[in-house]
């Protein structure tokens, strides 16, 4: 038998994702997901991030919603003892990073918005190097807004557009 508590491959991918193409990502994550129990406190969280990202968008949403209760309803028996604060950064990342699908390359800022069917929308702020970002999904994609500071470079379709303060781009969904 082959059984995993925690999904270190998982997390390395998600950790060092430029490093992993998307079909290597997809086909670890669909290798380890079945043999990983979810023991720890940070398996949801990174299974629902990676999920949303290879495309499993009803795995994912399991997941989160695994990650989001973990504390709230004590579901591992231990939150007496403490808050799972890694989890909640977990959850933060699997909305940021999964849902919008945020990343950032160090010299530009990319979205990939796939929002859970159960969502009507999310939005959420960011702040880049002073910068300050609104980013807002819906069904049909994400728009991103540079509020104040300087201008922030977008990567979409294969280029990078820099945002100045005021200006938006909206970046269709991903089907």
């Amino acid at each position: 038998h082959q059984v995993l508590k925690q999904a270190d491959v998982v997390l390395a991918m998600f950790l060092r994702s430029p490093h992993f193409p998307m079909e290597q990502k997809r086909q670890n994550f669909e290798y380890y997901d079945p043999i990983t129990t979810g023991d720890s406190s940070l398996s949801a969280c990174v299974q629902a991030a990676v999920a949303a990202e290879v495309g499993h968008a009803d795995l994912a949403f399991k997941y989160f919603e695994q990650a989001l209760y973990l504390d709230l309803a004590d579901t591992h028996g231990n939150t007496a003892d403490g808050v799972h604060i890694a989890n909640a950064g977990g959850i933060w990342a699997a909305v940021v990073h999964g849902f919008a699908g945020m990343d950032e390359t160090g010299d530009a800022i990319g979205f990939s918005p796939r929002l859970p069917a159960a969502w009507e929308g999310l939005r959420f702020r960011l702040l880049r190097r002073g910068s300050s970002l609104h980013v807002e999904l819906d069904r049909g994609g994400l728009t991103v807004t540079v509020e104040s500071g300087d201008p922030v470079p977008v990567r979409f379709d294969g280029a990078v557009k820099p945002l100045a303060a005021g200006e938006s781009l909206r970046i269709p969904a991903r089907r």
